[in-house]
């Protein structure tokens, strides 16, 4: 299970609070108020990180309400903090709370929510979550805010566990070759972006709405981790599929649950309520978890702040990006003539949108993810060139799939020996990113003296490079 850091309530900047209430006992009065069902068979515990996330999948519409069962909220007996225990045993199917819809937090809910319908188009932004951002920063500086029980039990917003609040260099040294620092970078550009050119202007235009204490760019980075941990994204009905996605809510009491790749839980969407229901049974005294949806360490890592120990995370994946098969084809060339051509398969391919400079083959541990884009790229490089002209005359289609081609895991030793070939120099390129190599995280994961005295930090991050190269490991082996 994964071992995450505790949960604490939002620091004083933001809103006061009194350091005398349980606010445990605050949010359980709370729920009652604005009728949340909790289950008199669950319950709470302690103070966690990064629950409920914006697209969250495994939601499902459902519309009927039966009576929850028997939960609890607490700090013992859970993984990290604040979670869920059942205090008697749950079957599959039974509910183990209900919220309704208005107890949701959302920029429709909130008390600016008809501000920010009607600034709609002003509010737009690449994240889609700029509303949400804005409806949170007033409701936290607003005492008599209707949830404010509910925001004393969020974590202490200047001790947020993503990578994006580490610093630049232990963020590198620690999670090179994984993927993580790219994507933080950007994160952080596109976040700078979008406060000074949307939401300080928003800000600065509403005085009476927005406190100066709240126009803080460090604030709104804080606010951004909690929205991409803690919220939900409704997902669209089938026949809405064209639509824009729904906007990012939270859900109090589902951003409780923790998450495992092989949960327990799952939250489903009706007209009136949000139901959290049982998908397997849970003893007495266990847990209970939901999940954020098949996802990574390096995704739950960047997300949310933490990774499950290696072998827990059955949906783990390793990145070989695009450009490193490239790499690994141009090593091969032995004159220019041969070295063209190879770029003009490259530019081929990326024509039919099956590469891009900035993409990546996924590899999970049972399966290629992208087994389509991985199959026509190994097969495009490898052709001989008399293939590969009659294969762009006809645009890349009428070429048949053989059987023996087939991108499965158990199916790589089955390939040419010169895909497999390319596809192992791709592996080895990319194991040369990490800083350290798997016998060394090996051993260090096998002591556990020394692993229990390394920061919660370099836990994760080796969780999630230890991972990563026992995938890409995995591909060596069946290459060779």
């Amino acid at each position: 299970m994964a071992t995450q850091a505790k949960r604490r309530r939002v620091a004083g900047p933001v809103r006061g609070s009194d350091p005398d209430l349980d606010p445990v006992a605050g949010f359980l009065s709370w729920c009652r108020q604005v009728g949340l069902e909790l289950s008199p068979k669950v319950r709470r515990r302690g103070p966690g990180r990064g629950r409920g996330r914006a697209g969250a999948a495994g939601a499902q519409a459902s519309s009927d309400r039966p009576s929850p069962v028997q939960v609890t909220v607490s700090r013992q007996g859970t993984v990290a903090g604040y979670g869920m225990v059942a205090r008697e045993s749950v079957q599959p199917g039974e509910l183990l709370f209900a919220v309704p819809r208005a107890a949701l937090l959302s920029q429709h809910t909130c008390s600016i929510g008809g501000l920010l319908e009607r600034e709609r188009g002003a509010l737009q932004s690449q994240s889609g979550w700029v509303p949400l951002l804005l409806a949170l920063l007033h409701e936290l500086q607003t005492p008599a805010s209707l949830w404010s029980p509910y925001f004393a039990l969020w974590p202490e917003l200047g001790r947020l566990e993503h990578p994006m609040f580490w610093p630049e260099e232990e963020r590198r040294q620690l999670l090179q070759g994984t993927g993580v620092p790219e994507a933080v970078e950007k994160d952080l550009a596109n976040i700078r972006s979008e406060y000074y050119s949307i939401v300080l202007p928003f800000m600065e235009a509403h005085p009476d709405l927005f406190s100066p204490r709240v126009r803080s760019l460090d604030l709104y980075r804080q606010l951004v981790a909690l929205v991409m941990a803690y919220s939900f994204q409704e997902p669209l009905e089938e026949e809405d599929d064209e639509k824009e996605p729904n906007s990012p809510l939270m859900v109090p009491a589902a951003d409780i649950l923790n998450h495992l790749a092989n949960h327990n839980a799952n939250l489903e969407y009706s007209p009136n309520c949000l139901r959290m229901v049982a998908t397997k049974p849970i003893p007495k005294g266990h847990e209970i978890f939901n999940t954020y949806g098949q996802m990574a360490n390096w995704q739950l890592i960047h997300m949310y702040g933490f990774a499950e120990p290696y072998p827990d995370n059955i949906d783990d994946t390793a990145d070989i990006q695009m450009v490193t098969v490239r790499e690994a084809a141009l090593q091969g060339t032995k004159v220019e003539a041969e070295r063209l051509l190879l770029l003009e398969r490259w530019d081929f391919l990326c024509k039919l949108e099956m590469v891009g400079e900035e993409g990546a083959f996924v590899i999970g541990r049972e399966e290629v993810l992208t087994e389509e884009e991985l199959t026509t790229t190994l097969k495009v490089l490898c052709m001989s060139a008399e293939e590969f002209r009659e294969f762009k005359d006809q645009d890349g289609w009428g070429d048949n799939k053989r059987e023996e081609d087939s991108l499965t895991i158990k199916n790589i030793p089955k390939l040419k020996a010169s895909w497999r070939q390319l596809l192992r120099d791709s592996v080895l390129l990319t194991l040369q990113t990490y800083a350290t190599d798997l016998k060394s995280e090996q051993d260090l994961l096998s002591n556990k003296e020394v692993y229990t005295k390394l920061s919660w930090r370099e836990q994760q991050a080796l969780q999630v490079r230890f991972g990563q190269k026992m995938i890409l490991n995995q591909l060596l082996e069946l290459t060779s």
